[in-house]
């Protein structure tokens, strides 16, 4: 199984990169996750724009992966059900897509089509700092799943 993290964005900032490179330093050789940048779309208004860009992530997500949008108006998971998420993702041997959306969000049809839409939070939260909350929320599931103390709760 490999997780692939797909985000509409530009360039990632250098914090964004390094964050993002420190945890996948830690899960290397205990998960394969591989993060890839969607070049955002420029349009007349956002909602062409996030068109394009679906048509954009549809090309991006690879060949019978499960996708998980993420999405303000999705499912608020805890920690432990990620773990559980990430077990059974594991478990099933299929990959994963998750989708973060660029500035103007994520189409409509993208978030439909999305076997499940993952909340990370009510409030809305920059393409790139989502990115970071993502791939350490996957590190934490993983060391809840690896017995390992870095999670506390």
């Amino acid at each position: 199984m490999r997780l692939h993290l797909l985000c509409v964005s530009k360039r990632p900032a250098v914090w964004v990169s390094d964050a993002t490179q420190e945890y996948l330093k830690r899960l290397n050789g205990k998960l394969d996750i591989q993060c890839r940048e969607l070049t955002p779309a420029r349009a007349a208004t956002p909602e062409q724009q996030r068109t394009r860009e679906a048509e954009t992530i549809a090309k991006a997500i690879p060949s019978g992966a499960q996708v998980i949008a993420l999405d303000e108006r999705g499912e608020q998971w805890t920690t432990a059900a990620l773990a559980v998420e990430l077990g059974i993702w594991r478990h099933t041997q299929k990959d994963v897509a998750l989708i973060i959306g660029g500035a103007e969000g994520l189409a409509a049809s993208t978030r439909t089509s999305a076997a499940r839409v993952w909340s990370l939070s009510p409030l809305t939260l920059p393409h790139q700092l989502a990115r970071v909350i993502v791939v350490e929320q996957i590190y934490r599931a993983w060391t809840v799943i690896d017995g390992h103390p870095y999670h506390r709760a």
